[in-house]
């Protein structure tokens, strides 16, 4: 019999959370695990599961990049009744999966909005001697001393092991959560999780010597999208430049960038090929997400970012400042961001070799399925 595995994982404005989870639940699924993703935000149906099972739970987002307002699929703020709602359809499935290993994506060093549910969730795991998992990118947000120290806290009483999808040459946890020392006795680096690396194509493939500027899932990347438009003009004009921006991205503004595109210019929502055009364009200009940085990477795509830092967030500028110091990546902040600094990035970048391989360690999803394998194999003791 399969041992079984339940990941939980909630993305509340952007998509990145969730492609991070199922990269994760489909190497699990291809070592013979039986797999279950319990998703707590809006479908996103380009995020592929594959053999895994995915379990959409009332969903719910934030409204804007602050995340302190929670609503519903129908704009509605959500009220205790609701979050009683979600709660016991969670723990229904925990019970009907019955997990060897449960997987839960970003807590206890972020989503605390959802402790109304994760504890109760985390609780029943440790009741039934189900080993306990923490997935967790590189770097975390900078917060107050007081929530660094209860999220430690129920790092130590909740969970059996945290997985850090990094890699301390880059970036050690200790530099985004400053109690990482207290719990060094359950970290584990992956490395980065990325997909499968894409051979470049030819003249006639997808994104072939492009420049392309993609939004995540176009939430907050409205600003980057139509500087770019504005800094075609300043920049080389003969290449041909692909503006993806992201399913979030509100119909009125994706009608207005397409109206504003000139000739050479390409303006889409996202696409299922992006590793594709990442190995064949000529650069990629991005915010600072991870996966859309991870999978430049692979891709060996010149690289120009543009970190997201509204409404206190610190996690890009810190990944972006570190890849551009590893010579990476050219950075532009976001506060400097403008027509003429994007396009004299741009031209730098062209001017540029590849980033080199093995710089980084990429193997954060073979990695990491085969420690929750191993310990899921265990579960009997």
């Amino acid at each position: 019999m399969s041992r079984r595995v339940l990941f939980h994982v909630q993305h509340l404005l952007g998509i990145g959370h969730l492609r991070r989870t199922a990269r994760l639940a489909r190497a699990c699924a291809e070592r013979g695990l039986d797999v279950t993703v319990a998703s707590g935000g809006l479908a996103v149906a380009e995020v592929v599961f594959g053999d895994a099972a995915l379990v959409q739970l009332p969903p719910l987002r934030a409204t804007d990049e602050s995340f302190r307002t929670l609503v519903d699929d129908g704009g509605r703020p959500i009220d205790d009744a609701w979050r009683g709602r979600r709660r016991d359809v969670l723990l229904d499935l925990f019970a009907r999966v019955a997990p060897d290993v449960l997987v839960v994506e970003m807590f206890p060093f972020g989503r605390r909005q959802l402790r109304f549910e994760l504890l109760p969730l985390l609780e029943a795991a440790r009741a039934s001697g189900v080993y306990t998992v923490s997935s967790v990118r590189d770097v975390l947000t900078a917060r107050e001393p007081e929530r660094t120290a209860e999220a430690a806290a129920w790092a130590i009483a909740l969970f059996d092991a945290v997985l850090v999808h990094g890699d301390p040459a880059v970036i050690g946890f200790d530099e985004s959560f400053s109690a990482a020392a207290e719990i060094h006795d359950r970290l584990s680096y992956t490395g980065y999780i990325a997909p499968p690396p894409e051979a470049p194509g030819g003249p006639d493939s997808p994104g072939w010597d492009e420049v392309v500027v993609s939004a995540g899932g176009g939430a907050v990347g409205e600003r980057l999208l139509r500087t770019a438009l504005e800094a075609r003009a300043a920049a080389d004009a003969g290449r041909r430049w692909r503006l993806l921006a992201g399913g979030n991205l509100d119909d009125g503004a994706f009608a207005a960038l397409c109206d504003a595109a000139p000739e050479g210019v390409v303006v889409e929502r996202a696409r299922d090929d992006f590793p594709a055009l990442l190995a064949n364009c000529a650069v990629s200009v991005s915010q600072g997400g991870y996966n859309t940085l991870v999978e430049a990477l692979h891709a060996r795509a010149r690289m120009v970012i543009i970190p997201f830092s509204r409404g206190g967030q610190t996690e890009q500028s810190l990944r972006a400042g570190r890849f551009e110091a590893l010579g990476l990546a050219r950075c532009v902040g976001e506060d400097e961001l403008s027509p003429p600094r994007l396009a004299a990035a741009i031209d730098a970048a062209l001017a540029a070799p590849p980033p080199p391989r093995g710089t980084v360690n990429m193997d954060g999803a073979a990695r990491s399925a085969g420690l929750i394998a191993r310990w899921a194999e265990g579960a009997d003791g």
